[in-house]
């Protein structure tokens, strides 16, 4: 036991440690999410959005049968690939989260309290 009741300073040095890496690991997936470019297509395939992992739009990719149509049948197609778009990344960006939060369960937060 520490004394005075601070925590056992090598468990305090490893949570600082991991901390670091944490924010360097962050960084890292801030730019990996940056450069993802995923796609979000309509129910019918006529209509294609691109987005990056941190959700900014990339394009929009409409075949051209489809501008045939009425103004509603496009812009459900759009909206259906928007959709779908938004859904893939924000599912990437929440799992490439879990992956770097991971280690976080690792640490006995009671005991470095002293607890």
């Amino acid at each position: 036991m520490a004394g005075f009741g601070l925590p056992n300073f090598s468990q305090l040095t490893e949570a600082f440690q991991k901390a670091q890496q944490i924010q360097k690991d962050a960084v890292r997936l801030q730019e990996e999410l940056d450069a993802l470019v995923l796609e979000g297509f309509s129910e019918d395939g006529r209509a294609r959005i691109t987005i990056s992992g941190n959700q900014v739009p990339q394009g929009v990719f409409l075949d051209p049968s489809l501008l045939a149509e009425e103004s509603q049948v496009v812009e459900a197609a759009v909206l259906e690939a928007l959709q779908a778009a938004h859904q893939r990344s924000t599912e990437t960006m929440k799992a490439r989260m879990e992956e770097l939060t991971g280690g976080l369960g690792n640490l006995n937060m009671p005991n470095l309290l002293g607890g």
